[in-house]
């Protein structure tokens, strides 16, 4: 994503610049913090959240990462705003980011606990392809340690968004999900 479009998707205050990316060890408390974001998703929205999944470098155990919960939220339709977004800004989050090209996708940022909430719609193609990445990290010790030492090498560089450093993951990210993908299952 080139800054154009990182701003473009941007919703309320642009994106702080030349920010520091903050790597910590793997937190055993992460699991915990996701099941209390997902109540309150699941207490805000009801049956209109359809599916919540941990997913990020915080659902790997002994995967370092940003310590911010990422978690996907399958809504029935992410352009329907006023059907989810007001209900979960009462419940404390705030939404940061629309891409319409990229699956309808919508991010909101919670702060108790700290959380990147995706938005995507049923069916999403993305959806399948985290919770995939996922899995395989936490049962492949080889692709887990290869992804934490990119991590670890990208996060030591200055980037003008976090944005930034995320894109600079996507060779490693799809190696390992080619990986995942033809393995059997």
């Amino acid at each position: 994503m080139d800054d154009e479009q990182i701003l473009a998707a941007t919703v309320g205050e642009p994106p702080p610049t030349y920010q520091e990316v903050v790597l910590v060890e793997y937190d055993p408390r992460w699991p915990a913090l996701f099941e209390q974001a997902a109540e309150q998703i699941r207490g805000a929205l009801g049956d209109a959240a359809l599916e919540i999944h941990h997913v990020g470098s915080t659902s790997v155990p002994g995967l370092m990462a940003k310590p911010r919960i990422d978690i996907n939220l399958v809504v029935a339709d992410t352009t329907d705003e006023e059907a989810y977004v007001p209900k979960l800004e009462a419940a404390g989050y705030v939404l940061r980011i629309r891409e319409p090209d990229w699956f309808e996708h919508r991010l909101l940022r919670g702060a108790e606990p700290p959380v990147n909430l995706h938005v995507f719609p049923p069916e999403c193609p993305e959806v399948e392809r985290m919770l995939l990445f996922r899995d395989w990290l936490r049962k492949n010790d080889a692709d887990r340690e290869l992804y934490a030492r990119t991590k670890r090498e990208l996060g030591a560089q200055e980037w003008k968004y976090v944005q930034n450093y995320a894109d600079a993951k996507t060779a490693v990210v799809e190696e390992i999900l080619a990986r995942a993908q033809a393995a059997p299952r």
